[in-house]
């Protein structure tokens, strides 16, 4: 499975990219991308030079989908699991986001972690620079960074009861995408570490921003009453 990233590698995922000039609107379909060149970054411990965050949230090795520079470019990272009898499903994210435009042309992320056997989102979010694209907002704190107008959800662990929702034994795909504003402006990636069934411990490197430990396991989540500062 690989999911913590520990072999060093990307084994295990599957990558897609290209570029957006704004259509079609996000939240963009990751499939849309299967077919290009990722723009995926195997971390290892350190700090994000725009945040300060650890880069790792566990263990040695993380992966960055997409980056910091201003190129148009969308970048996806997928991995599906078959037969999955742990009782639990946790993961940890951090997306950092440059202030940019609106809801439809702003760069953002969008992450979901499917149900294949049910058919049905257990995770599903989406966040452009200019705020929240529909739900999934709950739990996360998103941080202001004054270089460059940043912003930084911190890391979230997300903990996924598959007991409760009696789906133990089922296929599952975690997908997430990142992407740059379609004016070639700003900038949006997001980390990924220790996708599995133990809560990954957290890392030894301080961050700055808030760490949300989430119970979820729903697929409707409420808004959160908030919109981030976006640029003029």
């Amino acid at each position: 499975m690989n999911g913590g990233f520990e072999d060093g590698n990307l084994n295990g995922w599957l990558g897609g990219g290209g570029t957006w000039t704004g259509s079609p609107a996000p939240p963009v379909n990751p499939a849309t991308y299967n077919a290009g060149t990722p723009n995926n970054t195997l971390m290892t411990v350190g700090v994000d030079p725009i945040t300060g965050a650890a880069q790792v949230y566990s263990g040695n090795n993380s992966v960055r989908v997409n980056d910091s520079v201003n190129d148009y470019s969308v970048s996806t990272l997928r991995q599906s699991v078959t037969n999955y009898t742990d009782n639990n499903i946790f993961f940890a994210w951090n997306a950092v986001l440059q202030a940019s435009h609106t809801l439809t042309d702003s760069d953002y992320f969008s992450l979901t972690l499917r149900d294949d056997t049910d058919g049905v989102d257990l995770v599903s979010r989406a966040y452009s620079s200019a705020g929240a694209i529909g739900s999934g907002t709950t739990g996360v704190t998103w941080t202001p960074f004054q270089s460059g107008g940043w912003f930084s959800s911190g890391w979230v662990v997300e903990q996924i009861d598959l007991l409760a929702l009696g789906a133990v034994g089922h296929d599952f795909t975690l997908t997430l995408l990142a992407s740059d504003c379609p004016y070639g402006g700003h900038a949006g990636y997001v980390y990924l570490d220790g996708f599995g069934s133990v809560i990954p411990p957290g890392g030894s490197v301080p961050e700055p921003g808030s760490l949300a430990l989430l119970g979820l396991g729903m697929a409707g989540l409420a808004v959160l009453g908030r919109r981030q500062k976006k640029a003029g």
